[in-house]
């Protein structure tokens, strides 16, 4: 009874060491050559935060319990040669019925969204057919027309809400497919983007302006001009909340609204950006031009990274949460698997929609599923690798309930970032000056500090309110009682004659 227990740890240190060794990011800076002390004491603390960070992504590596894997080709043998149908006959059931197709081609192209844990799919065709179901299990949500020309379409804060860019105005439906708004305001959009953690739906179209609308309060927050035209492709950074915007001239535009003026102009190309996509660390860019290039962007310097040639522009492009690319060209799709590390002599996967125009490109969260939009209906297909095996459920849970909907809702209003916190350095936010708040109180000079002592009550909010009332009262009694005087005037036939300066100094009789 008396003997102590031993202590048992569940994970070996040395497998914690071992692990940490794929995070380090190289050698730190050499501290003891640097002789600036306040330089110094900060870089220490960076480099504590640094090897907590190692560690607690080490430890979380080895709690992993699922792994993603992928296509791996035998010798001789190359993974884009492999087809939906051979790789649907050799996985399991579940994993079988994510590979459909829906034969639409009467209200067609179609634009294609799907929810941000990846349990619903927003499908919208270019002649007013917009449709929300669940893709796993087949069940519908809604289903309507608007009679109108669909332009683009984006879900909202939950899966009960979806905005859709229609032919003059963009609106805003509910999960029966009940009108709710019409933005006015958005006029002839053309591209739309949410911004979930703002809760801001932005959208440009042919007035080439773009425009920050928040969805919590239903205002207009702002609306940018971009002076180049309507954008032909739209695009946000995850990981900032910045949004880019491809031109007509092969400029890339980058779009924060706290400033009239675009924070970054690159020139990506020698004609149209026909697409964009940034991945979700925020790091890499992938354009797409008329010139018939592929090109891969450090985001962090904005310098060009890698190139690929097509033989045809690209018209669409989607990424990961793994990092594979997809671009589309007409009907073809193509897959490109670790295309930010070195450039690939050949895509990872290729899928060809006979006699259709791909219209729209999106990976579902968590699921090894790509949507295709395209003029004949939508395509799932499947694409091994491509979704993440572990989630965060407080922060994405494609498993929740409608309790935990209902309170993750609340939450995340609660956590509302606001816009004018949209910058492209992420770190700003936190390195505040401080050192004023670690001085004490007797150390600060008198001019800085000034007390003022008041008599309680006699400079209240509710007495200068008063005061200042009966000030405007004054000013109005006194114009009214000159108009009045001046009527009556009129009336009794006095006429007033001008005075003159020196009218004070006359003698006045009794």
């Amino acid at each position: 009874m008396g003997q102590k227990r031993k202590k048992t740890n569940i994970i070996d240190s040395t497998e914690i060491k071992n692990a940490s060794k794929n995070f380090v990011r190289g050698e730190g800076p050499d501290l003891k050559s640097i002789q600036d002390k306040k330089l110094k004491r900060e870089l220490i603390v960076r480099e504590k935060h640094n090897a907590q960070a190692i560690r607690s992504a080490a430890f979380n590596q080895l709690l992993l319990p699922e792994e993603r894997g992928c296509l791996e080709a035998d010798e001789g043998e190359r993974t884009l040669k492999f087809k939906q149908t051979e790789i649907v006959k050799h996985v399991d059931v579940g994993s079988a019925r994510k590979h459909f197709s829906l034969a639409l081609p009467h209200h067609g192209p179609y634009h294609c969204a799907y929810s941000r844990n990846g349990s619903k799919l927003l499908i919208g065709g270019a002649k007013g057919h917009v449709a929300t179901f669940d893709w796993q299990t087949g069940k519908l949500g809604c289903e309507f027309h608007v009679k109108e020309t669909i332009k683009d379409i984006a879900w909202l804060h939950n899966r009960d809400y979806i905005a859709v860019a229609q032919k003059k105005y963009a609106y805003i439906y509910d999960g029966s497919g009940t009108e709710l708004h019409r933005l006015k305001n958005h006029i002839n959009p053309v591209h739309l983007e949410y911004l979930p953690y703002h809760w801001l739906l932005v959208s440009t179209g042919a007035t080439g302006y773009i425009k920050y609308h928040d969805v919590s309060i239903g205002k207009l927050i702002v609306e940018l001009k971009t002076r180049l035209g309507q954008p032909h492709s739209m695009s946000h950074n995850p990981s900032n909340a910045i949004v880019n915007l491809g031109h007509s001239n092969g400029t890339v535009t980058m779009w924060s609204p706290s400033m009239k003026e675009p924070l970054v102009k690159m020139l990506c190309h020698h004609g149209p950006v026909t697409a964009l996509a940034v991945d979700n660390s925020g790091r890499h860019m992938v354009t797409c031009g008329l010139d018939k290039q592929m090109k891969v962007w450090d985001a962090r310097t904005y310098k060009e990274s890698l190139s690929y040639y097509s033989h045809r522009p690209g018209s669409n492009l989607a990424i990961s949460q793994t990092g594979l690319v997809a671009v589309s060209f007409g009907g073809q799709v193509q897959v490109w698997k670790d295309a930010f590390k070195t450039k690939q002599k050949a895509p990872y996967m290729t899928h060809l929609v006979e006699g259709a125009v791909i219209e729209g490109l999106d990976f579902a969260n968590f699921e090894d599923v790509l949507g295709l939009g395209h003029s004949k209906g939508f395509t799932s297909l499947l694409i091994p690798g491509a979704g993440e095996a572990n989630y965060d459920a407080l922060e994405l849970n494609p498993f929740e309930s409608k309790r935990q909907k209902q309170e993750n809702e609340v939450k995340m209003l609660l956590n509302k970032i606001q816009p004018e916190l949209i910058t492209l350095d992420q770190g700003s936010i936190h390195r505040m000056k401080v050192e004023d708040l670690e001085k004490p109180l007797d150390s600060l000079d008198h001019k800085e500090l000034v007390l003022k002592f008041k008599m309680k009550g006699k400079n209240s909010a509710k007495r200068r309110f008063h005061r200042r009332e009966i000030h405007i009262h004054d000013e109005k009694r006194v114009k009214v009682r000159a108009a009045l005087e001046k009527v009556k005037n009129e009336k009794e036939g006095i006429v007033e004659e001008p005075r003159t300066i020196l009218d004070r100094f006359k003698y006045k009789e009794a």
